[in-house]
């Protein structure tokens, strides 16, 4: 009944966010005296911190309508080219007078582990001046119908092998953290079937590849408890009256919970800080933390079957790097992948992938030749940065690029029949 309760709040705290909303405004309304005085301002920032931390946090938006291209503003036209009961694919279409660029093709997928595709907004702005970029847009699972049947690691793995035929040959492919196991299970299973949409290359950011390396608060929590624990105490059912009523999950803002405490004591103080720039009328420094939180307090439900079975497979087998994790009935071979390029990127202060977890791919994938592998550690950024902020347009976008454009396929055409085999 936890999810239960946790809605009977949030709909009990409705008519006091309002009113801590209309007060709010009328304190800062510089028609009244008050909002002139410290009294008045101090009154303002504490009303609007109360809101802002009882609220439910929705999707956000991508809002990337321009990118810059030789120095030209380009428009971009966000588009869902594929659909699944369970995953959108997006894709920024840059609309360019000069179709024909050599841009390479990228398809970034996006972590489900709470947080939305969006949280990758700053990659996909950084990639889009020189690639032609789609995303990975999962469905928050409390919007899916029960109708729709379930969605586990497997169904993961197929959907990018799916995204990929439909995106056709010389695709490159970029995990950021959690999905960085089932891409390199989906390029496996297609090196070993000979699949010619096989990625050209694939890079792989902060992601457990095997957790036994340097483990960190996240991987300890799953090697210490039972599968039945995390069974019995984290998947809930959707409450009514949402879309996936009945639907069991691993609600987000539970997720959302566990890594706001590995870091509490930076949220509090950055709550303090933005109840002081709202005082102070600091309204730059103000309207950054909010952009910060309307991105990382807006969480999605994950499907339990996904959940549990990630956390088995990956954080308590081992089975990956081990070699002994299958797919429906297939064993994930990762020493077939002869022909896809590989770039692993780490944080060096990452605390949710331990430094070494990402790099381990390289070890795995032990038939990939020298000149189409290559590993970089960012020097201090923790696990944010290794797919966003300054250091990371700076630094690591370039080095993407440029490793795409070097292993890109160069190719002659290829005549491909259903399955993505060549005839």
């Amino acid at each position: 009944m936890f999810y239960q309760f946790y809605e009977l709040n949030h709909a009990i705290m409705a008519p006091w966010r309002a009113a801590a909303d209309a007060m709010r405004l009328a304190y800062s309304n510089p028609l009244n005296p008050l909002s002139q005085t410290y009294l008045g301002r101090t009154a303002a920032a504490g009303l609007e911190v109360f809101e802002r931390s009882t609220r439910r946090y929705g999707k956000p938006e991508f809002g990337l309508h321009e990118t810059i291209i030789d120095g030209q503003p380009i428009s971009i036209d966000e588009k869902i080219v594929w659909r699944q009961p369970f995953c959108n694919l997006i894709h920024f279409e840059r609309v360019l007078e000069k179709p024909a660029r050599s841009d390479p093709r990228v398809l970034i997928v996006a972590p489900m582990s709470g947080h939305y595709a969006t949280l990758l907004r700053g990659t996909v702005e950084a990639l889009l001046p020189t690639s032609d970029i789609y995303i990975t847009d999962w469905i928050d699972a409390r919007m899916v119908p029960l109708t729709e049947g379930t969605f586990d690691l497997d169904d993961y793995i197929e959907y990018i092998i799916e995204i990929l035929h439909f995106l056709g040959p010389d695709t490159h492919v970029i995990a950021v953290c959690q999905p960085a196991v089932p891409v390199l299970a989906a390029a496996a299973i297609m090196e070993a079937r000979g699949d010619a949409l096989s990625p050209a290359s694939m890079t792989l950011m902060g992601g457990p590849i095997d957790t036994r390396i340097n483990p960190t608060a996240v991987n300890k929590l799953a090697k210490d408890k039972p599968i039945e624990w995390f069974r019995d105490n984290v998947v809930m059912p959707v409450p009514f009256p949402q879309p996936g009523f009945m639907r069991p999950v691993y609600p987000g803002f539970l997720q959302l919970s566990g890594f706001m405490s590995m870091n509490l004591d930076r949220h509090i103080n950055a709550q303090k800080e933005f109840f002081d720039h709202l005082v102070k009328h600091d309204g730059d420094a103000a309207e950054k933390h909010r952009e910060f939180y309307d991105e990382y307090l807006a969480v999605m439900d994950l499907t339990a079957e996904f959940y549990l079975q990630t956390v088995d497979v990956v954080f308590m087998q081992h089975a990956l790097p081990k070699g002994e994790m299958m797919h429906r009935g297939e064993r994930v071979d990762t020493h077939a992948i002869r022909k896809v390029a590989l770039l692993t990127v780490e944080g060096e202060n990452d605390d949710i992938s331990g430094a070494g977890q990402t790099e381990a791919a390289q070890t795995i994938c032990s038939n990939i030749p020298d000149h189409l592998r290559m590993h970089y550690v960012q020097p201090d950024v923790g696990h944010y940065g290794v797919f966003n902020g300054s250091r990371f347009r700076r630094e690591i976008a370039p080095r993407i690029t440029a490793f795409q454009r070097e292993h890109g396929h160069k190719a002659t055409a290829v005549k491909v029949i259903k399955g993505g085999k060549t005839a």
